[in-house]
This record gives C-alpha cells, sequence and structure tokens, in this order.
C-alpha cells in the first residue's frame, strides 16, 4: 500500500469516525467507492497494467475498499442504532389518556355475519360446533353418504394432499362444514342441536366464487322431527337475519347424498329502484339447501336411525354478507382493500344483539 493509499485510507477513517448522522457517512463512501471514488478510479487502472502490475496491485487495491466498506457498514449501523434508541425514548404513550372517540379499525362482514348468526341460533337453543379444516375422506364425503365416483370428490372440485393418513384414508381441505356434524353426533350422541360455521375450500374462483369461503350449516337430532321443523327454523332464521316479517320461503325439491327428502329453499324478493331487496315475492332467489338427515348418515355416525330423526341445512355466510349488505363482488372480501373495509366494515366495538337488532349497533 502506498503512503498516499494510507493517507487517503487514514483520512476517509477518520472522517466516519466523526461523521455526526448517515448523511456523512453516505458523502464518505461516495467519495471513495461512488462511481468517480479514488478507489473506483484505482479499480479502473488495473485493466490498463501488465499481468504482473495487475496481479501485485489488485489484492492492495481490494483491501483497501473491503476495509472502508467495513467500517461504512459499522459506522452506519451504529448511527441507525443510536438514532432508533432516541427515538424510542423520545416517542413515550400515555396510557392515562383517553381513547379516541373513534376506534381505528373495522368488523370484517363475515365476522360480523356470524356474530349475527350466532346469536339468532342462539336463541332458538343451538349451540356451536367446530371441527378442523383439514379433513379426512370419511367424515368429508363417505359418512355423508357420498360415493367413491361422486362427482364432488374430484380432483379437479377438492384440494387434496399428496399424503393419507395412519388409516389409510385420504387427506384434504374440507369442502363443506358437514364433517363437523358427523363428529358432533359421534361426540355427544343424540338429542342434539348445533350449527357449524367456518372455512371451506373448493377449486373455484370468479365473481361468486372463491377458493376458500365460510359457510354455516345446522343440524338437529331427536325423536318425531319433520319437514315442518325445519320450515319453522329456516323461516325464523331468516326473518331475523333480514330484520323483516315479510320474509317469505319457497321449498322445491332437490337432491344432496346427506338428506332425504332434499330441498333447496329460495326467499321472495322485491325490486326496489333496480335493486333486489329480501322480502316480498316479485321474485325467487335461491339462498339455501337443506332436508331431512339421511339414514345411512345418522347409522355412519353411531345413532339409530328407526329411533333418532333430523333435518340438516347450509348456506355461504359470504353469500348473506352479500345479500343483506349490498355487496357484489366475493372476491373482495378478501383483497385486504382499506377502503373496501372502511366503508363495509362495522364499528370495533358494536355487538350484535337479537335485543337491539343484528344489524346495528348495540
Amino acid at each position: 500500500m502506498s503512503e498516499s493509499d494510507e493517507n487517503r485510507l487514514a483520512a476517509a477513517l477518520a472522517r466516519l469516525d466523526a461523521a455526526g448522522d448517515v448523511s456523512e457517512v453516505e458523502a464518505v463512501r461516495i467519495d471513495a467507492l461512488g462511481k468517480q471514488g479514488w478507489i473506483s478510479q484505482a479499480l479502473k487502472t488495473l485493466g490498463t497494467m501488465d499481468p504482473e502490475a495487475r496481479a501485485a496491485a489488485a489484492p492492495r487495491i481490494q483491501a483497501l475498499r473491503a476495509e472502508l466498506s467495513d467500517a461504512i457498514a459499522a459506522k452506519k449501523d451504529a448511527l441507525e442504532a443510536a438514532e432508533l434508541s432516541a427515538r424510542l425514548a423520545a416517542e413515550t404513550i400515555d396510557l392515562t389518556l383517553p381513547a379516541p372517540e373513534a376506534p381505528r379499525g373495522t368488523i370484517h362482514p363475515v365476522s360480523q355475519v356470524m356474530d349475527e348468526l350466532a346469536e339468532i341460533f342462539a336463541d332458538m337453543g343451538f349451540a356451536v360446533a367446530t371441527g378442523p379444516e383439514i379433513e379426512d375422506g370419511w367424515h368429508n364425503f363417505t359418512a355423508l353418504n357420498m360415493p367413491e365416483s361422486h362427482p364432488a370428490r374430484a380432483m379437479h372440485d377438492t384440494f387434496y394432499f399428496p399424503d393419507r393418513n395412519a388409516a389409510g384414508e385420504e387427506m384434504l381441505l374440507r369442502t363443506h362444514t358437514s364433517p363437523v356434524q358427523i363428529r358432533a353426533m359421534q361426540e355427544q350422541g343424540a338429542p342434539l342441536r348445533i350449527i357449524a360455521p367456518g372455512r371451506v375450500y373448493r377449486s373455484d374462483s370468479d365473481a361468486t366464487h372463491t377458493p376458500m369461503f365460510h359457510q354455516i350449516e345446522g343440524l338437529v337430532i331427536d325423536k318425531g322431527i319433520h319437514l315442518g321443523h325445519l320450515k319453522w327454523t329456516l323461516e325464523t332464521f331468516l326473518r331475523a337475519f333480514f330484520e323483516r316479517d315479510d320474509v317469505t320461503l319457497r321449498l322445491r325439491p332437490s337432491y344432496f347424498p346427506f338428506t332425504e327428502p332434499s330441498v333447496e329453499v329460495d326467499v321472495g324478493y322485491s325490486l326496489v329502484n333496480g335493486k333486489r331487496v329480501i322480502g316480498g315475492s316479485e321474485g325467487w332467489m335461491e339462498v339455501l339447501g337443506s332436508g331431512m338427515v339421511n339414514r345411512r348418515v345418522i347409522a355412519a355416525a353411531g345413532l339409530d336411525p328407526d329411533e333418532w330423526q333430523g333435518f340438516a341445512f347450509g348456506t355461504g355466510v359470504d353469500r348473506l354478507a352479500m345479500l343483506k349488505y349490498g355487496m357484489d363482488d366475493l372476491r373482495a372480501f378478501f383483497d385486504g382493500d382499506v377502503r373496501w373495509l372502511a366503508h363495509y366494515g362495522f364499528a370495533a366495538l358494536d355487538v350484535p344483539t337479537l335485543s337491539a337488532g343484528v344489524g346495528v349497533a348495540a
């Protein structure tokens, strides 16, 4: 290392030691390592040297650059750490100050509707049941009377895992919350009255479908249960949820493997300024599927179908939120756009109650 280079390096290190902020450190870096810096210029001269001279000069110049680069990084880290410590010491929070009048953040419409549904069904004597989102094929399909050939088990509809469980069952992301019904009957027996809200997964995505969405299913198992009990339960639920007494239902015969007979439920709507509003009977809109629990499902859960009967129903929580609160694209539910959340979200401290109305502040 030449005396000139030693002097330049010493001067640069001295400037670094005296630097009081990051901008001064950056000035030292540019002076030495920038495009026109003295170390950068020295590196450019290597290309003009003969091989022997280059072999002698290159290690010396590289050592200069490495030493100064390390010193710059160390000084920059030290200054940033000191700046952060000073800022943390200055930014104190007085916990005795009153909270702001308007809390920041909102409740997502899906969470709000989940709470509303839990309130409604709790008033009718239903408990909330949950289950795993990673299910086996027996609970998700077989126990629900869905044979191997059923289209819902196809790879293009269901998210399967590559490995099976210890019992040899295929593992998957549950496609509905119906497995919770099987598990509840196995664990609690009968009589039983539950709702099963939660996330479910299907391979689909457009304006009204997403790969992950939310469902709520209900199950009643008791003696002497018939279709009239189902109709009354659904009418009571929908009238409470939409907060209208003129909600009318239409039950249409359908087919689901886990219920027999099966019915799809339409709700009446009226047209107000060109928009569909739940209530009245100017038109009909499908909102949920339901039916009497199939004897095979009751037997698969370990109960005697000659002694116990029941009904089940299921609907999409996201779809109910769209209908009640006027959203038109399901994908926006999961975009995380704070503007959308600020517009459709609910006040953080509001709790839905039946006495005050589930759709308004408590």
